[in-house]
């Protein structure tokens, strides 16, 4: 979701950085709006460095249509957060001020506004910023109470910007109404593995991770807590709790099975090889003959050990696999999900150019012990969505505390 981020000037925007870090954890994309007197505090290069965005920081910027870029993001945001929130901004609001581009945003925007006011005690108190707080709550902006404690003036009360993680928690619980994902630890894996033969060549394959990303940004937006682990691919990861890049399967191995255990969801979406080179040759193999023959060794299956070890112990993490398939799609599937003990296979047939590897497309069939449901074509992330939709009912009919 993409939150436009207020920062104005009082002392408490220091902290709007880590709020802007905590939202991006959280799978947000974060544009921040500075008022003029918020960057006497905090640079507007800060931001840009966290977000990964230009700030917003004149409403008439030469050049750049600033004058109407207003109305482009009030359309698009999905939730406008001020951090810190100062006297000056909140009157402007509540009365209907748009003099730059962040209360111009205001009164643009419909989408939800969410405010953390940051002042001095005697200035939170002041009965016109008390009328224009109850003003702006009555036209449904929500708030995120300061703390007490001591003040950068010198005053002991109520007036210091909340906390950062109050204030990302008070974002999501505005964006994401409670959900069976909401705080689940899920493990994501993406993309291919690559099998060294020798310091140049290696057996890999097609897989993009677009697929993987996708279902870890989406479980993300769910407000879990996600771990992505990636093969080689260029694809930039979305902004997660966690992202360990790896090369080859006995990598992914390694990194799955260690996180695995204080998971609540593991997904394996990645192409993982299924065989290696027995040898790897410590010097680029010298292209002296006619034909070359590689000896490959099997690789760990590892979601096949997670659901033995499932079995065995009675508990773990919910498992939803993929099944990459040309021909006989959903049976292979099928007694794929039998054999290995998991809950879900997505099963998606790799053999046309339009969908599968290596394309924004895909096309699956979600098999389960209920049965099997195909779901309609359509964009990575649509697709991902709708297997997050059976693997949130899964967690809804299996609470966490009997799996794991």
């Amino acid at each position: 979701m993409l939150i436009a981020l207020g920062v104005t000037g009082g002392i408490g925007a220091y902290k709007a950085v880590e709020v802007a870090r905590g939202l991006q954890k959280r799978g947000h994309d974060v544009v921040a709006i500075m008022t003029a007197s918020a960057t006497k505090f905090v640079g507007a290069l800060t931001f840009e460095a966290i977000t990964r965005r230009a700030v917003i920081t004149d409403q008439f910027a030469p050049g750049d249509n600033a004058d109407i870029e207003h109305i482009a993001l009030a359309s698009t945001i999905d939730l406008l957060l001020i951090a810190p929130a100062t006297a000056n901004i909140v009157g402007k609001l509540a009365n209907g001020i748009a003099d730059d581009f962040l209360s111009t945003l205001y009164t643009a925007t419909r989408a939800p506004v969410l405010i953390a006011p940051a002042m001095n005690t005697q200035m939170f108190e002041h009965e016109a910023v008390r009328k224009n707080l109850d003003t702006l709550a009555a036209r449904g902006v929500r708030f995120v109470d300061p703390g007490e404690g001591y003040l950068a003036c010198g005053w002991i009360g109520k007036g210091r910007l909340a906390e950062p993680d109050e204030i990302v928690a008070a974002a999501e619980a505005v964006l994401r109404p409670e959900g069976p994902l909401r705080g689940q630890r899920v493990l994501v894996t993406a993309g291919p593995t690559y099998e060294d033969v020798d310091p140049v060549r290696y057996v890999g394959n097609r897989s993009s991770g677009r697929m993987g990303f996708a279902l870890a940004a989406e479980a993300a937006r769910r407000g879990a807590i996600v771990t992505l682990v990636a093969g080689p691919t260029p694809l930039e990861p979305p902004p997660l709790a966690e992202v360990i890049r790896v090369r080859s399967a006995a990598d992914m191995h390694r990194a799955v099975m260690d996180r695995a255990s204080s998971a609540d969801v593991v997904i394996m979406a990645a192409a993982v090889a299924d065989y290696t080179p027995a040898e790897r040759v410590s010097q680029k193999m010298a292209k002296d003959a006619d034909t070359l023959t590689l000896v490959l060794k099997r690789t760990p299956d590892v979601l096949a050990e997670l659901g033995a070890a499932r079995l065995a112990s009675g508990s773990g993490p919910l498992l939803v696999g993929f099944a990459a398939e040309t021909e006989d799609v959903v049976a292979h599937a099928t007694a794929k999900r039998v054999r290995k003990h998991v809950d879900l296979i997505v099963a998606n047939d790799v053999s046309g150019a339009d969908a599968g590897f290596d394309v924004d497309q895909n096309a699956v069939t979600i098999v389960a012990e209920s049965g099997v449901e195909p779901l309609p074509p359509g964009r990575k992330a649509v697709v991902a969505s709708r297997i997050l939709d059976r693997v949130e009912r899964l967690i809804a009919a299996k609470p966490a505390a009997s799996r794991t």
